[in-house]
């Protein structure tokens, strides 16, 4: 399967693809909003996308009332006592992914007290982890009950996020790490997909299914391999739809 993450999964919908859209923290969050347009930019010296844009977000009353139920919720907790509030508004069967990860907000963010949200009515309860992370995170992670991980989030870097071909190294070791030693896991493996060579490689490793996000900056090269990765895996696609719901 291959997976529409943030920003993306908010506003594209497409067939064979699931839509991640988020995050949404538990209050609305004004984020680094004016840091849009200044840090949303291609680094040449990085090879990749940089943002610092901060969570900027809704809410989770908003993203419940708002967000198709087809798409999964990408849900970032940023202090301990959002837990219960959190567990208390989202329905039970209701798809997440835990956002565990994100650079760009001004404290650390919570990884403990994760394993009330894993439950037997939800398809999705992914928990998606840094480029950074340690084994010993991974393994706890696994020790608590989570079989989804996305590996993974953007490389901190001191501008902010950063995404693109960085990112293969990164996400190699982590797939290759959960893979071989957890082979009952489901991992999505995202970063740096740029040609479906790339999901092939993730496919050697062990990933199960994959994700794209900022490819989207270039719509004829994601329709490309959008179109290559359906070919690819079902053998006779269908011509490219367009890239925006109507």
């Amino acid at each position: 399967m291959l997976f529409i993450s943030p920003p993306f999964g908010n506003y594209i919908s497409l067939d064979d693809t699931i839509s991640v859209a988020g995050s949404f923290t538990l209050n609305p969050r004004y984020g680094l909003l004016g840091q849009i347009i200044k840090t949303l930019t291609y680094s040449y010296v990085h090879n990749g996308w940089i943002n610092k844009i901060g969570l900027r977000n809704n809410g989770i009353d908003w993203a419940l009332k708002n967000v198709s139920e087809k798409s999964i919720l990408s849900v970032a907790i940023l202090n301990k006592s959002d837990i219960k509030p959190l567990l208390e508004k989202i329905p039970e069967n209701r798809n997440i992914e835990l956002n565990i990860s994100c650079p760009n907000t001004e404290k650390k963010m919570i990884s403990s007290g994760l394993s009330d949200f894993i439950n037997n009515k939800r398809k999705w309860c992914i928990i998606k982890i840094s480029p950074t992370c340690s084994n010993t995170d991974i393994d706890n992670y696994y020790n608590i009950g989570f079989r989804q991980f996305h590996c993974c989030n953007t490389i901190p870097v001191k501008e902010g996020g950063l995404s693109g071909i960085s990112l293969i190294p990164y996400t190699t070791n982590k797939v290759t790490y959960i893979k071989n030693k957890y082979n009952d896991t489901e991992i999505i493996a995202g970063g740096g997909i740029t040609y479906y060579n790339d999901v092939l490689h993730y496919k050697a490793i062990g990933a199960n299914h994959f994700s794209v996000s900022t490819l989207l900056f270039n719509p004829l090269l994601f329709t490309q391999f959008y179109y290559s990765y359906r070919e690819g895996t079902q053998g006779s696609p269908k011509p490219p739809p367009h890239l925006l719901n109507n």
